[in-house]
């Protein structure tokens, strides 16, 4: 059984790195709310983008050249065809492309959520996971085993772990 100097020990660890964290957690917090509502245009502006392309592209090389998700071609009127997302000059070569987007600061937010292998933000993320982990495993260290806080504090991460385990299975 650690002593109660260990139980000091990883409370002045847990303490400090949660202040640390809890700006971390902020930033976390904050780029996740806002991804539960990508699917629409909350905080979302227009921006448009002009690229020239070759004249006379026929709808289907269109799509592929501006490889746009869901991209469909609603009409063609004389020279100019027009798409879900903009509009293309067959005899300038011009494509208008105008989408939702957030504004710069919240785009980056958004990326950090979604940051892979290929992103430097991953390390931030396996970081920033692995400083929960350790908040978990600290919370129960900070407390003697034989007390009754350790005990109740058993009681209600295990509520916890099995009411989040509930929401992933029936709530997707």
């Amino acid at each position: 059984m650690p002593s109660p100097k260990t139980h000091n020990t990883f409370r002045q660890l847990h303490r400090w790195l949660g202040f640390f964290l809890a700006g971390i957690m902020t930033v976390y917090a904050s780029s996740g709310v806002l991804l539960i509502f990508r699917n629409t245009d909350v905080l979302k502006f227009d921006q448009t983008e002009l690229r020239q392309l070759a004249t006379d592209l026929s709808q289907e090389t269109l799509g592929s050249e501006l490889r746009l998700r869901n991209f469909s071609v609603i009409a063609q009127e004389g020279s100019v065809i027009r798409f879900s997302q903009g509009n293309y000059d067959t005899t300038t070569g011009i494509a208008t492309i105008v989408e939702k987007d957030y504004p710069p600061v919240i785009r980056h937010l958004v990326k950090l959520h979604k940051a892979t292998t290929n992103s430097p933000l991953y390390w931030l993320n396996i970081s920033f996971g692995v400083s929960l982990l350790f908040f978990v495993l600290s919370a129960f260290l900070m407390f003697i085993p034989r007390s009754l806080l350790f005990k109740n504090g058993l009681k209600i991460a295990g509520t916890g772990f099995i009411f989040a385990l509930l929401v992933v299975i029936f709530g997707s």
